[in-house]
């Protein structure tokens, strides 16, 4: 295996901290759980930071068996009752709170659970007027850290099998059914966590202005009941943070895309909710003009959540889709979107990388200008080549792929790992995808053109702070929540 850096302090990542434990978390049924069990073993600190919370989801909806009440809002309560010792922080977009209000939420600013002493919550506003603090992070005591694509909202659980018919999958409130919905995170322990934990700290001090210290050492182990998919290895933080208030951009991420795409021999394989970057995308297509380049692999939504981001988003992935295809001279890209056995399209939130066995990276950002400069983002990294045991981590790293295509499949990984190593990534999704549960490829047909002005993209998905109209708007509606917190 060769040592060519991927992940360099400074330019693709942020800090490079020892992990003793990393498990990777498909879908929410697992990580909800596993996010209560953790925080009921902290001893002195809790801090969420992240694009949303809704205080009405459930932990276990198929029946609580943990301690303490199932839903979020009461489950946070209990913990500042029960557990006095221990500081609560949750660090909340203040955008995001509207869209909490338009699923029938009560902002967690005006509940009850505000009035303890030992729970700290705010309305993050620090950011450019149409930017989001998209990251998902929770660090439990400095030694547990989660970080990845699931928001701890509604919507987001769901278990791997992505049934058509799964009475646990509602939306709080109402009882609405809600979409099958995948989704992939991380859950770290070690040095790492405590890393982690300086980024929470230093988002909670851009948003209020006060300074906090890290928790006292404690012996405890607050890890939940996960098995580790790694242990003992480096792993790398990458973000992404615009410039604001005399806080300079920082583009990790897209340093660690173009790196990952540069550097790949054999595979590209990419689940993003959205495909909107000009600049990721014309380096594809620099690799698929390549007479040796890599096979691509994207899986993305069939669509986007909501009218606006339709119009926005999936207008600009067809120009990005219609780009790629047409760069693509020997037949090496693929963009698919996966069906329950129902057919019914299954919503991919999740935002992981795999480059050949090499490189795994998991976060909040996604292949859109946002992500790249314009929102708060947060990833982890790892190299094989830098680990102890290569190529048993290079092993994982293709157990790891294996499993998510044939989780989309519906097919065994035996079974997909036997067809990849005959026919390669594409070739043996092509001989497994059919009816019933499986991956779609996006019709080039269907893929047509759209006038809209809105899917030139640069109203939902600014390259930066200059956003132009999504900045106005956004102006508008922070003024609506300046005094939410009062």
């Amino acid at each position: 295996m060769s040592h060519r850096p991927f992940l360099v302090p400074e330019k693709t990542c942020w800090r490079i901290e020892r992990a003793e434990r990393m498990s990777i978390i498909l879908d929410g049924a697992d990580y909800f759980r596993a996010v209560k069990h953790a925080m009921l073993a902290a001893r002195h600190t809790i801090m969420m930071i992240g694009w949303d919370f809704d205080t009405r989801i459930e932990f276990e909806p198929e029946g609580a068996t943990l301690e303490g009440p199932n839903a979020l809002g009461p489950f946070m309560k209990w913990m500042a009752d029960h557990r006095e010792n221990v500081d609560l922080y949750m660090l909340k977009w203040d955008l995001g709170a509207l869209q909490a209000l338009g699923r029938g939420m009560v902002p967690m600013a005006l509940r009850p659970i505000r009035g303890a002493d030992n729970f700290h919550f705010k309305f993050d506003t620090e950011h450019p007027a149409g930017s989001a603090h998209h990251s998902k992070i929770i660090v439990i005591d400095d030694r547990v850290a989660f970080c990845g694509g699931i928001d701890v909202t509604a919507g987001r659980w769901d278990t791997s099998d992505h049934l058509d018919d799964q009475p646990h999958r509602r939306m709080p409130g109402d009882d609405t059914p809600s979409k099958p919905w995948h989704d992939v995170t991380t859950a770290v322990s070690g040095p790492l966590a405590a890393a982690l934990g300086d980024l929470a700290r230093q988002r909670w001090l851009r948003a209020t202005g006060t300074e906090l210290t890290p928790p006292e050492a404690t012996d405890s182990d607050p890890w939940p009941d996960l098995e580790p998919t790694l242990s003992d290895l480096p792993v790398a933080i990458a973000r992404t943070y615009p410039d604001h208030n005399e806080h300079p951009e920082v583009r990790e991420i897209e340093a660690l895309y173009l790196a990952a795409i540069a550097g790949a021999r054999r595979s590209l394989y990419i689940e993003s909710q959205y495909l909107a970057s000009p600049v990721l995308s014309r380096a594809i297509a620099t690799r698929l003009a390549e007479a040796d380049g890599p096979e691509v692999v994207l899986v993305l939504p069939e669509t986007s959540e909501g009218w606006l981001r339709q119009k926005a988003m999936d207008g600009a992935r067809k120009k990005m889709l219609r780009y790629l295809w047409a760069n693509d001279p020997h037949d090496r890209f693929r963009a698919y979107y996966p069906v329950t056995a129902g057919g019914a399209s299954i919503y991919v939130h999740a935002k992981v990388l795999i480059m050949d066995d090499r490189l795994l990276r998991i976060g909040s950002s996604n292949l859109n200008n946002r992500s790249m400069g314009f929102d708060t983002e947060c990833d982890v990294a790892v190299d094989a080549a830098d680990c102890p045991d290569p190529e048993a981590t290079s092993r994982t790293f293709a157990a790891l792929r294996a499993g998510l295509v044939a989780e989309h499949l519906g097919a065994t990984q035996a079974r997909f790992e036997d067809l990849a190593g005959e026919h390669g990534l594409i070739g043996a999704i092509e001989r497994l995808a059919g009816p019933g549960k499986s991956l779609r490829a996006f019709d080039r047909a269907e893929v047509s053109d759209d006038d809209s002005v809105i899917a030139e993209n640069e109203f939902a998905d600014p390259e930066g702070v200059e956003g132009g109209l999504a900045s106005r708007l956004a102006e508008g509606l922070r003024d609506m929540l300046g005094k939410a917190q009062s």
